[in-house]
């Protein structure tokens, strides 16, 4: 996702989970929106403005605890 829709210049495969966002990738602003939008859509949830903070998208590993927490909270997760 941040290869192909975000546009970050590192290959996949040199990245780490504990890679910062904004620092190690130079995501700005927007990106970190559209980073937002692009984990709603393709994993079914709905990031609020208040789970939408920097400790959250700080690195490849805060935001997939973040989708995993929403996917586990999720109505369609009990399915």
């Amino acid at each position: 996702m941040l290869v192909t829709d975000l546009f970050v210049e590192i290959p996949a495969d040199r990245m780490t989970p504990d890679d910062r966002l904004r620092t190690d990738f130079g995501l700005d602003s927007l990106g970190f929106v559209e980073l937002r939008v692009q984990c709603e859509n393709t994993f079914g949830i709905t990031i609020t403005d208040a789970e939408a903070t920097p400790e959250n998208f700080t690195s490849i590993r805060t935001v997939a605890e973040l989708v995993r927490s929403l996917q586990a909270r999720s109505p369609a997760a009990g399915d």
